[in-house]
């Protein structure tokens, strides 16, 4: 968080050094070799830098501070970059865009919006402080603070991580500590002549993310009580029906939902997994079950999970599984659940998303239960890539595979290749029988309809009952946080998905 608040101080310090060589006193004194020349030459003082520059090299050491200011400033914008990422990992603050700028080095991100808020920072604090003297008070207590946190950060890691004795942990705290204590309490003399916007921008920053988790952990809390297996919500049961009665759905609520019928809905419909956990079900999924007392024909737990990687194989992206084992009398409902693993640089959201859903289930079908002369599309070679006109031949290119869209498959195609492929099969026996009747089941349910299925949740706070202060700060907080996720942009936005098949299921968690 301290590297956090240095960025902006930082950057306006080299915009200073870089267009007012007079004053550069205040960061350019902690170099060893200037300290020496102060020494013998007291009266270099005003001037360290530019008076310890030999006779005839002062332009030319004006054009090295301008371009080490340059890189110092880029450097904490990259370091910025790169912090705001990992505290992002660990879900101190909201998803935000980030662009990733190379294939080659993974960890090269760019922001933009911070970018500009540290352009706006630069600019209003340059502004403000006027003078280089109270702008390098400010960046002086920012360092020897981080030097001071760095100093007990290593003892921590020391004693926990590297197990090393308590005493020699103890003996180098206080050697280091002391030497950093002294230092930091001669810069906090300078607070009231300018470091105080430094320290009031890290409280600043600091309570937005303590806030942040603070909500994160309660939202995770609230949701824990939605994380069931598929088994424990719903059960298949033998079709015990009366005479004349058409409907063959053997699918039931347990006993804890109420053990309700679940009515067969055509079509087939992906359902955002926000978590991924393989044992557990989708809180949209369940919302949905309870509220409509009805599922798809193919219902599909839809996971995605990002990589730090430029690219995944188209081959390697989607990994597929059968969550409950339809009835050999029921095919009416199919569970399955697909994770598509993609890295940065791969556009995974298109309009044929529901085309390689239902292509990746198909091949699982048939992997699951073999049937010879039934071609597995999953093959690597039958995988063709659309060519990319902004990309020379030798340069890869990260786009979707050219598959054919939903409209541009009738029945009859499907139909024709699935009769084909059954024609030249030997004498089916009832294993083969079945696969080739969930395959039917699958293409029917892709070629009625296919509907995006995500969740929309909203929070609210648990009432405080009487004057409680512990409960009324604990309001104030989620209050905050609300707030901040409800201005925080939805990734549901990014996603290039028809809104005419996508549909939002809402739901309400107490905090």
């Amino acid at each position: 968080m301290a590297l956090f608040c240095l960025s902006v101080p930082t950057t306006s310090r080299g915009y200073y050094s870089s267009r007012d060589h007079r004053d550069v006193v205040s960061d350019r004194a902690q170099y060893i070799g200037q300290a020496a020349y102060i020494s013998d030459h007291p009266e270099a003082y005003s001037n360290p830098f530019f008076n310890a520059v030999p006779p005839g090299m002062f332009y030319p050491s004006l054009v090295v501070a301008i371009l080490a200011s340059v890189v110092a400033s880029q450097t904490m914008i990259t370091a910025t970059f790169q912090l705001l990422s990992q505290i992002i990992k660990l879900s101190y603050f909201p998803q935000i865009k980030l662009i990733h700028t190379s294939k080659i080095f993974h960890g090269q991100i760019y922001i933009p919006w911070i970018n500009w808020l540290l352009m706006t920072g630069t600019i209003v604090v340059t502004v403000a402080y006027n003078n280089t003297t109270k702008l390098g008070e400010a960046y002086g207590v920012c360092v020897i603070l981080v030097t001071f946190i760095t100093t007990c950060m290593v003892s921590l890691v020391a004693l926990v991580v590297w197990h090393i004795p308590l005493p020699f942990v103890i003996v180098g705290f206080l050697v280091f500590g002391a030497l950093d204590g002294l230092y930091l309490s001669s810069a906090l003399t300078k607070v009231p002549d300018g470091a105080w916007f430094t320290l009031i921008l890290a409280v600043l920053l600091s309570t937005i993310f303590i806030l942040w988790r603070f909500g994160k952990e309660n939202q995770w809390q609230a949701e824990a009580s939605d994380h069931l297996a598929l088994s424990s919500i719903v059960r298949q049961t033998r079709a015990d029906r009366p005479a004349g009665r058409e409907d063959t759905s053997g699918l039931r609520f347990t006993s804890s939902f109420g053990r309700a019928s679940i009515s067969a809905i055509n079509g087939m419909g992906i359902f955002f997994d926000k978590s991924g956990l393989p044992d557990t079900t989708p809180t949209v999924f369940i919302h949905f079950l309870q509220k409509f007392q009805a599922a798809p024909n193919v219902a599909v737990f839809f996971h995605i999970r990002p990589l730090p990687l430029p690219t995944i194989p188209f081959e390697e992206r989607f990994t597929t599984s059968r969550c409950l084992r339809s009835s050999a009398e029921d095919l009416q409902h199919q569970f399955f659940r697909v994770t598509l693993r993609h890295g940065y640089t791969d556009e995974v959201m298109s309009q044929d998303l529901g085309f390689q859903i239902y292509e990746q289930l198909r091949n699982f079908v048939i992997r699951e239960g073999p049937i010879k002369g039934v071609k597995n599309t999953s093959n690597p070679q039958s995988v063709h890539f659309a060519p990319d006109n902004g990309t020379s031949p030798q340069e890869p290119t990260s786009r979707m595979p050219c598959v054919p869209s939903k409209e541009c498959i009738t029945t009859h195609d499907i139909n024709e290749r699935t009769c084909a492929s059954i024609k030249d099969s030997p004498e089916p026996d009832a294993e083969q029988e079945r696969v080739r009747q969930t395959l039917s089941a699958l293409e029917a349910a892709y070629l009625d309809q296919v509907v995006y299925i995500v969740g929309k949740e909203q929070m609210r706070i648990h009432e405080v009952q009487g004057c409680k202060p512990r409960g009324w700060c604990r309001r104030i907080a989620l209050a905050a946080f609300l707030w901040l996720r409800s201005n925080s942009g939805s990734k549901i936005a990014n996603f290039n998905i028809d809104v005419d098949k996508l549909v939002e299921i809402g739901f309400v968690k107490v905090v």
